[in-house]
């Protein structure tokens, strides 16, 4: 490279620091719930990028809670077990054998890995499930589902304990039953119910879309929930970005600020959606 080239990107990263500096300020202490999902966790590039950009978060002031998902590595284990996974309505139906599998996922190897990934860029992050500490207390969401719960009580104290020392949460949705069953949970449910006990500042879903798409398939940076709930009903909000506005709007009635949607297989999707004018996705806010 010229060094006329290298003296126009230097010049250019230092602008967009200093342009940065509003966003840093306005975020200084806020909590910013994000959702990993799985398919974002398939490349180990993608997951040191991912890592840095919390531990930048974190080290800007920010306080940053990871819930993330598993799908794509439960199915593998289960079909290298052999054990068959029915759905319905896209819900996974948890039987006991299903459930032993999905916590050793979960908890285990995907929860790990994750940690690992912030620890090793400099972060301190911690691994936990919905069960520690209940966390997490879940009534069965439908006995048609087995062991698959919804959030019914979150314990915001133990991730406030963790901000208080520094750390970052990294959370497994798995949540503890009031009979003491363990519950599978949907991670966006799970990453939504936490985020309103915490009353986040932003609920960030990161998705493998560009964000939610008016008729027309254009990417709409900004939307209210009025405008989410007339989508829905003429069909323009369709099929798997429907739990996505769900829980989008659950979480904005819960008292979060604002719920971004947003394509994590982008590169530092959370820094450009926090840090600059034009943000990464669909942010949507109470109307």
């Amino acid at each position: 490279m010229k060094k006329q080239d290298m003296n126009r990107d230097w010049i250019a990263t230092a602008r967009t620091l200093s342009q940065a500096l509003p966003y840093l300020q306005r975020y200084s202490d806020a909590i910013v719930v994000i959702k990993l999902g799985g398919h974002a966790m398939t490349s180990d590039e993608a997951m040191d990028s991912f890592a840095r950009d919390v531990v930048l978060m974190r080290q800007v002031g920010i306080n940053p809670v990871i819930v993330h998902g598993g799908g794509p590595m439960i199915n593998a284990l289960l079909d290298k077990l052999e054990i068959k996974s029915e759905f319905v309505n896209g819900k996974r139906v948890t039987d006991a054998a299903t459930m032993e599998v999905v916590e050793m996922v979960l908890s285990g190897t995907v929860n790990k890995r994750i940690v690992q990934a912030i620890n090793k860029q400099g972060g301190r992050a911690v691994g936990l499930s919905g069960k520690d500490a209940n966390l997490v207390v879940c009534d069965p969401a439908d006995p048609a589902l087995g062991l698959v719960g919804n959030p019914s009580d979150i314990n915001p104290e133990v991730i406030r304990t963790l901000f208080e020392n520094d750390l970052i949460p990294v959370i497994a949705p798995l949540g503890a039953g009031r009979n003491g069953e363990t519950f599978n949970i949907n991670g966006d449910t799970v990453a939504g119910a936490i985020a309103g006990a915490l009353n986040a500042d932003r609920l960030l879903l990161l998705t493998d879309v560009s964000g939610v798409k008016n008729a027309d398939g254009d990417v709409l940076t900004e939307m209210n929930s009025d405008q989410i709930r007339e989508m829905t009903a003429s069909g323009v909000i369709a099929g798997g970005m429907i739990p996505k506005t769900e829980t989008a709007l659950a979480a904005l009635e819960e008292g979060v600020k604002a719920v971004v949607i947003l394509d994590g297989r982008a590169p530092n999707a959370c820094l450009l959606e926090l840090f600059t004018e034009h943000g990464a996705g669909s942010i949507i806010r109470l109307a």
